[in-house]
This record gives C-alpha cells, structure tokens and sequence, in this order.
C-alpha cells in the first residue's frame, strides 16, 4: 500500500535540499556570475578608466586582438608552454606515483614528501629562486663554468629559447609533485588483488602498467590535464617574476599582457584586457571538453 505521507515528504525534502543550496548558490552568484557578465560588457567597451564608452562595432576589442602581433606572440608562447610541459609534467607524475606507490619501498613518507614539496613554495618566491640559480653571476652557470662545460658565463635568461626551456624546467619543477598527489591517491584506490591477478596470468611490469594502472587512472589523468591546461593557459607568476616576459617579449604569456593592458604599463585598457581574458576562457573550455572527450572511454 502507498505511503500517504510520502507526497509531502519528498516535497519537504526537495525544499531542504534547495534552502541547503541556496546560500553557495547565492554567493556564487555574486562573486562568479556577475562578475563574468560585467566583465563581458566591459569587453565591449572601448577607452581607459572612467571614461569608457560603447565599442563601434561592439565587436571591436575581439576583432582588434587577433591583428594584434604581440598577443600573437603571447599565445604561441603560452601554448608552446602547454604542449611541451603538460605531458612530460604528468607523465613523470604518474611514473613517480608508480614507483613511490611500491609496497616494498622504504621511508616512502620521506620521498613523498621530498616530491611534494615544491608545489608548497610560493610561486613568486620559486620563480625568483629560479631566475637567481640561472643568472649570468648564478649557481649553475658557476657550476657548469667550473666543469669547464661552459667557457664564459652564459646569459640563459637573456636568450629567448633558453629562457622559454627554464621557464619549462620551472613549471615542470613546481606542480609535477602535486599532480602526482593525485595519481598516488588514484593508485592506491586500485585493489591490489588485481596486480597480482594479471601476474598470475603472466603480464609483465610494462603491460600491467598500460592495461591496467592506466586504464584505471583515466579519470584522474583527465582531471589533472584538465587543472593543468588551465593553469597553464592562465600562466603569470613565472613570466612576470622569472624574465619579466622578456627578452623583447620572447616568453611574455596571455596573461602577462592582458596585466600590462589593464594596469601593468599605466594604461587601464580594460576592454580590451576583458576581451583577452575572455579569448582565454573560450580556450579553456575548449581544450578541457576535448580533454574529457578523449579520456571518456565509455561506449
């Protein structure tokens, strides 16, 4: 027999689940949605500070950007940032998550830890540390020159490919330990049983690895490619403090340059910064629908 009660009931839970909501939804709201929009009415506009005005055609600021040579430039630097640091970043991640998830290994909290570490210093001071070690006068020019590898003192940061590959090195050596976090924790939902399963049936460490770790690890690897583009899309810290975007703009970032059109060079450009921002976000999007298309394996 039917529960007369239970009309009511599921309605009164519905409306706790809603009041339960109700006050992230509001603030999300306010601090996300709202500014999204005022930010996408402000990319519409044209002139600087308190004198904006309506863009003639509205679509100016996004139709200038792509004419503009220098946002040309901090695109293809972002992306090669991408494309080059992305894979080999997780891909040392999920190998050291591997190797430090081994039931066997000794003092595994202090390797873990030591692998972690980087990702807990702050990215300005990192980036400084980086731009030092690196320096004409640096440690590793000092070392190198002692080696007798280098001759003179070399100028990494002042050449645009060398400067570009430490900037790699640096985003490689500050969130490879927190991706790996991620995989270490997938690894270790991944019932044992199975490993010793395919052992019994005589798969070896490489085939268990691509059959079974990385199948299993889709999802996080999909989650972390997804954090990872973002971040790297959004990438500041390292171009401002570690090369100051140079030499001449050779590793100067989207980010970089939407800073220096609205407030980094005195010109508060803030339509055309919007618009920018807005490139990025469409960027974003885009790259993580795909990033989930192709890790969701599902028929």
């Amino acid at each position: 027999m039917k529960n007369e009660k239970s009309g009511p009931l599921m309605a009164k839970q519905r409306r706790a689940g809603w009041y339960y909501l109700m006050p992230g939804t509001v603030l999300i709201t306010i601090m996300s949605f709202i500014p999204i929009i005022n930010g996408f009415l402000t990319s519409l506009k044209t002139g600087s500070s308190a004198n904006m005005k309506w863009a003639s055609p509205l679509t100016y600021n996004y139709t200038r950007m792509f004419k503009d040579a220098l946002f040309l430039r901090s695109m293809g630097n972002t992306f090669l940032y991408l494309v080059v640091e992305v894979p080999i970043m997780l891909i040392l991640a999920i190998l050291l998550a591997q190797l430090l998830n081994n039931h066997d290994l000794k003092f595994k909290g202090f390797f873990r830890t030591c692998v972690f570490l980087p990702c807990a210093t702050s990215l300005v001071s990192y980036s400084l540390i980086f731009k030092s070690l690196f320096a004409t006068d640096g440690l590793v020019n000092t070392v190198l020159c002692k080696l007798g590898i280098l001759q003179t003192h070399y100028n990494f940061l002042g050449n645009p490919t060398s400067a570009k590959i430490i900037i790699i090195l640096a985003l490689i050596w500050r969130w490879t330990g927190y991706n790996m976090v991620f995989f270490l924790a997938g690894l270790q939902n991944i019932d044992y049983s199975v490993y010793e399963a395919a052992k019994i049936d005589g798969a070896n460490g490489w085939q268990t690895f691509w059959k079974i770790t990385v199948p299993l690890l889709m999802p996080t690897i999909v989650m972390t490619a997804i954090m990872s583009i973002n971040g790297t899309l959004q990438l500041f810290d390292e171009s401002v403090n570690l090369t100051a975007g140079g030499p001449a703009n050779a590793t100067i970032t989207m980010s970089h340059y939407i800073y220096n059109n609205s407030m980094g060079q005195g010109v508060a450009n803030f339509g055309y910064a919007s618009a920018l921002s807005f490139v990025i976000f469409v960027m974003v999007a885009i790259l993580s629908f795909i990033s989930m298309k192709a890790g969701d394996k599902r028929d």
